[in-house]
């Protein structure tokens, strides 16, 4: 970690809805390790397909459990809608809450899967700067809207299954910027709260 002006700054990796797939979870963790980043936060659907998704080449939720688990200390994770008490006893870390709260410097993340809590279900606290999450496996960065109190709104996509013919995706955190990103690390767009 880099330390500038007095606060500190992480370079943060969030992905959601990997869908135990192989395949996805290591290219993703191969770019979390090439760019050094120091937290990775994980916003469900993890380890099982969902029966909607169907069954694909690269189903490995055990696989996917043990990658992860080798980044334990320096996860935080909440619980996607198809994720169950089952999958948290494969995950070294806990995956059970519906929301947390990730700080840097000045700027929080409201974390959820997005099954809940969402941009149309916004929360009722704590404040935040940007509600992050996923579900929908579709991305998005919105700025923020002080007037009607809404924060930045992100959503990560799915680096297993993206709709609308969207590509495989992630979001960063780095140098005071959200960026979503195709597989091979491409920006596709970025966002500065």
């Amino acid at each position: 970690m880099k330390f500038t002006n007095q606060l500190q700054t992480m370079k943060i990796l969030f992905l959601s809805d990997i869908h135990g797939s192989i395949a996805s979870t290591d290219t993703v963790l191969d770019y979390f390790d090439a760019h050094g980043y120091d937290l990775l936060v994980l916003l469900g659907d993890l380890l099982n397909y969902g029966p909607r998704n169907g069954l694909f080449a690269g189903l490995d939720a055990k696989a996917v459990a043990e990658r992860l688990g080798r980044y334990k200390d320096r996860v935080v994770a909440v619980r996607g809608n198809c994720d169950s008490e089952v999958d948290q006893m494969l995950l070294p870390f806990p995956t059970l809450g519906d929301y947390a709260i990730v700080a840097d410097g000045p700027t929080r993340f409201f974390v959820t899967h997005g099954h809940i809590y969402n941009e149309k279900q916004l929360p009722a606290g704590p404040a935040c700067d940007v509600l992050i999450y996923g579900h929908t496996h579709l991305w998005k960065l919105q700025p923020a809207d002080p007037a009607a109190s809404r924060p930045v709104i992100a959503n990560t996509g799915s680096p297993t299954f993206p709709k609308q013919g969207n590509p495989p995706t992630f979001i960063t955190w780095e140098d005071g910027a959200l960026t979503v990103r195709t597989l091979d690390g491409a920006a596709l767009a970025t966002l500065r709260p």
